[in-house]
């Protein structure tokens, strides 16, 4: 990787001399010897690594770093100052500044800083390629997925499996548990990944329009209908139909779908000559299918038609152990864009969010970071800028809520194996393999004892 570097300088000849020495090493490299040119340029065309004087005519240099750190926090910075500026220098290291050399240098110290600086980019760049290999089991076309739990490591496999075979697939799982980035993974995994994906979602439409999206209409089809519409399934030959809450789709436009699947073409809305088409269909529910094929709401036949492999996506609250790498993530992904410098979340806060259950899933947690990434001042999320709600749950909201004691389970099993063995403690001691005093004391504790 080429590395481009700022030498922010006020001295003409110190910007010669840095831009010739880079330069030769294979750096590409730009000098300013004012502030504000150097920013205008930083913000269209960023730099990797900056070399800034602190004392400059038109800016404070120590300004520049601090906005440098808040905006670009990935850029190394190594301060130019005279003998006399050592504490300034110090103070900047404080701010964030990789490091910092006087004023008179040597040409050796500024290639050793130089490359230093790439080193700590190439490293961090590195580990940032290591974890999303790690989250994604090594696989690029799995980037935007976060699990290490076993159920997040079962769908990676399913979705490597899947995607090679040319097969109609169903998701389900509830909303916000990424069923539509699944169906992205498929569709970049499999042999149709250079012909497009067309996502629809079928809920809160009427069946005319969902028709005229899918299928298409000619010209004069219906009122309003000026010109030739393509659908979105044929727009979408070659590659893949993602058709999401495939629950909701009317009854007669079910009908419609099941023919085009049998049939493997369409025709359009007011036309006459069918459409061939080549497509892939992934569909997606957060309902129960099969329930509703029972209940009379949805197809069977068309069931079976998209049913030939089925993924069931995990709620949050069943992988739980993804939480920490999930808010780490979020804490990434909204910090630097909301103007913040939130790094890290408290013991406290994590503890919280580790024990609510999340009816939203990761929908709902990415939602709750952004929030607190909002609230939150410092470098840390603290419980105080949680929802209320979730700075008042009780030990009644965890998922435990009604599972019985070791002490209940006990009674209840030897109370259990005395009904079925007449109230003969004899048969009851050797089927619990309890010496007969000890089955005796439980009796006793468990109050179980009939008067002998």
């Amino acid at each position: 990787m080429t590395f481009r570097v700022a030498v922010v300088d006020d001295e003409h000849t110190v910007c010669l001399r840095l831009k010739q020495v880079l330069d030769k090493e294979g750096y590409m490299t730009e000098t300013f010897e004012t502030g504000r040119p150097f920013w205008d340029r930083m913000q269209t065309f960023p730099f990797d690594i900056v070399f800034l004087d602190l004392s400059l005519p038109d800016t404070d240099g120590m300004e520049i770093l601090t906005r440098l750190k808040a905006r670009y926090a990935e850029t190394e910075v190594i301060i130019i100052t005279g003998h006399g500026s050592i504490d300034s220098a110090i103070e900047a290291i404080k701010r964030g500044a990789h490091h910092y050399v006087t004023k008179p240098f040597k040409l050796e110290e500024i290639r050793l800083l130089a490359a230093g600086a790439g080193e700590k980019i190439s490293l961090r760049m590195e580990n940032q390629r290591l974890r999303e290999a790690a989250l994604t089991g090594g696989d690029e076309f799995l980037k935007g997925f976060i699990g290490t739990s076993r159920a997040m490591q079962e769908i990676f496999g399913m979705i490597k499996k899947v995607a090679t075979v040319d097969c109609n697939v169903l998701l389900q799982g509830e909303s916000g548990t990424g069923k539509e980035l699944v169906a992205k993974s498929i569709h970049r995994l499999s042999p149709r990944k250079d012909s497009p994906f067309i996502s629809f979602n079928c809920g809160g439409f009427t069946e005319e329009l969902i028709s005229s999206e899918l299928f298409g209409h000619e010209k004069g089809a219906f009122t309003g209908a000026t010109a030739t519409k393509i659908g979105l399934l044929e727009s979408a030959s070659g590659g893949t139909v993602f058709l999401d809450e495939i629950g909701e789709m009317p009854g007669s436009m079910q009908v419609k779908l099941l023919r085009v699947l049998q049939e493997k073409r369409i025709l359009r809305v007011g036309g006459t000559r069918p459409v061939e088409l080549d497509i892939r269909v992934i569909a997606a529910s957060n309902k129960d299918i099969k329930k509703a094929c029972v209940e009379g709401s949805f197809r069977e036949d068309l069931f079976y038609r998209l049913n030939v492999v089925t993924l069931h996506l995990p709620r949050l609250s069943r992988r739980k152990a993804d939480i920490p790498l999930l808010i780490t993530a979020f804490i990434e992904k909204y910090s630097k864009p909301f103007g913040k410098k939130v790094n890290r979340i408290s013991p406290q806060a994590l503890d919280i969010l580790m024990h609510y259950n999340y009816p939203g899933n990761v929908r709902e947690l990415e939602n709750i970071i952004q929030r607190a990434i909002a609230l939150t001042d410092g470098e840390e999320i603290g419980e105080k800028v949680l929802p209320d709600d979730l700075q008042k749950l009780e030990i009644s909201m965890f998922e435990g809520e009604g599972l019985q004691t070791l002490e209940e389970i006990e009674r209840q099993h030897i109370a259990e194996v005395l009904q079925k063995t007449g109230g003969n403690r004899n048969m009851a001691g050797k089927i619990l393999n309890l010496p007969r005093t000890t089955l005796w004391r439980k009796l006793k504790h468990h109050k179980l004892l009939k008067d002998d």
